[in-house]
């Protein structure tokens, strides 16, 4: 795709997500929250996308229905009024009886929330069938969608936005893991598919002419796969996998409901790519191989650690560290505690120099994810087999800080992937580390000076925010504003989770400071 027509079809897609959202107010005023909008919306949004896949002429002859016939969408388009709403219902309760399908996941436990006729026919007929979603050969199904998902991040109030990762974070990521046809891949708690949806298109951009028809195939069948807790994430994280052509409808379904802390790794991956829920410690202790609790509470049996928590960072960081396989590699987005917090925190990080290579630590700025509050990093580490003599397998760790001096707001500011250039171009995605060069941002520190550091203490910074020194520097006040805010949030929950640990009650609300209105 040539820049132009790819700014074209960027166009197209942000004019059409704004139409679709248009709608969302006039759904509020019917009592339908941000998030429940933008479920109500996908199913009608899914159904007649996949009528055009259907109906394509460019589709394979033997390409089958994805939605039975009788509750697709042209049994909506054919009805309205009251006939219209009784038939959707019907509907989504068809569509949701074979739960270990795709298609059951999608529609699982789905309701029609939407309790004016009239509106359901607007929004069938005027505002989803008013519109072709493939245009001149632009395939904008599975972008407006996603660019849907990102509009419901927006709202903060909801919580949605701890299902979202920015993409530009997201596609940097892939760039440097630089997925391929034989990987398998997978995500533990996939929230709406970003990573898994990244990563498919990398390897058809990339080697797609390379592979056979049967590779193409297992490619979107069963290599990609992943996790989410909640019922209705998942639901929008199949839809979003469909829609970029990753899975069947009538098939196993490539997202599976539930903890993926509950149960040792069934299936192990070559890549894995996460972003696990940040927030407060969890109120389930995982219980390790070291056989301590550290509170009476519901509790796994998770042989397979090695560390004893309730922290779910730190455990969704060792169940990752189990799921891959031997020589896998994994991009892992965590908050800072899981760089500095002793006990288990302490070991966790020590076995993650000794038995793994923690090559690459990305310090990420504030003001860039969804979710208030967040200071985050990206680990980048590949498990290897034991080294003769107890030799550790992580020899340096490279830390690069895309914080210090980086200012970013959701909204007037935000991400964007070129932001990230530098970063990967200092991460030479493909070639040897021996030939990384340091510089002001790019730091690498040895094993020996690591293990060494008080409580393994990862969290490392070198760099002074130049703004502190240079009057002519001062930031925007909207943004002063914002890292204030962030801050308070990352420190209230740090103390939450701590009063929580020690046994104290914690406010339901805790989390509810709310980014400045002027980001």
């Amino acid at each position: 795709m040539t820049p132009a027509s790819s700014a074209q079809a960027a166009a197209q897609t942000n004019t059409l997500v704004a139409k679709l959202w248009s709608y969302c107010n006039v759904l509020r005023d019917n009592g339908l929250s941000t998030i429940e909008y933008v479920e109500q919306l996908s199913y009608l949004l899914f159904l007649k996308m996949v009528d055009e896949i259907t109906n394509d002429p460019f589709t394979e002859a033997e390409a089958q229905p994805v939605v039975p016939p009788g509750y697709d969408w042209a049994s909506l388009v054919s009805k309205k009024g009251e006939e219209l709403e009784t038939h959707y219902r019907a509907l989504l309760a068809a569509l949701a009886k074979n739960p270990d399908t795709t298609l059951g996941t999608i529609f699982a436990k789905s309701q029609n929330r939407i309790t004016e006729p009239a509106l359901l026919e607007k929004l069938v007929k005027d505002l989803i069938g008013g519109v072709d979603w493939t245009i001149q050969g632009t395939d904008l199904k599975g972008d407006a969608y996603e660019g849907l998902l990102a509009k419901g991040a927006e709202d903060t109030k909801t919580g949605a936005g701890q299902y979202f990762t920015p993409r530009p974070l997201i596609d940097a990521m892939v760039e440097v893991m630089q997925p391929r046809p034989e990987d398998t891949i997978t995500d533990p708690a996939c929230g709406t598919g970003g990573f898994l949806i990244a990563a498919h298109s990398y390897v058809r951009q990339h080697h797609m002419q390379d592979l056979t028809r049967e590779q193409r195939f297992a490619l979107g069948s069963g290599k990609i796969w992943g996790n989410e807790l909640v019922t209705g994430t998942a639901r929008l994280a199949a839809m979003n996998m469909l829609l970029h052509g990753i899975g069947d409808a009538e098939g196993p379904s490539l997202i599976t409901v539930g903890d993926a802390l509950a149960d040792t790794p069934s299936r192990h991956a070559s890549l894995i790519l996460a972003n696990p829920p940040f927030g407060k410690k969890s109120s389930i202790t995982v219980v390790g191989s070291d056989g301590q609790t550290d509170k009476e509470d519901i509790s796994y049996d998770r042989q397979d650690f090695r560390a004893t928590t309730n922290n779910k960072q730190l455990n969704f960081l060792q169940h990752i560290m189990s799921q891959l396989e031997m020589n896998g590699r994994a991009a892992v987005v965590l908050p800072d505690n899981v760089l500095f917090e002793g006990g288990a925190g302490e070991k966790v990080r020590k076995r993650l120099l000794t038995e793994f290579d923690l090559h690459t630590i990305l310090r990420l700025p504030t003001g860039i994810f969804y979710a208030g509050g967040v200071k985050a990093n990206v680990l980048f580490f590949e498990k290897k087999p034991p080294k003769a003599g107890g030799t550790p397998n992580t020899s340096k760790t490279w830390i690069y800080d895309f914080r210090t001096g980086k200012h970013f707001t959701l909204k007037q500011h935000p991400l964007r992937r070129a932001d990230l250039d530098e970063f990967v171009k200092a991460y030479l995605p493909g070639e040897s580390r021996a030939k990384r060069v340091e510089s002001e941002r790019f730091k690498p520190f040895d094993y020996d000076e690591l293990i060494t550091r008080d409580k393994v203490n990862l969290d490392i910074t070198w760099m002074k925010d130049p703004a502190l020194d240079d009057a002519d520097s001062l930031l925007p006040p909207a943004v002063i504003a914002q890292e204030i805010v962030e801050d308070l949030q990352a420190a209230l929950s740090e103390f939450a989770a701590i009063a929580e640990a020690l046994g104290g009650e914690v406010p339901a609300d805790t989390d509810t400071i709310q980014p400045s209105e002027a980001d």
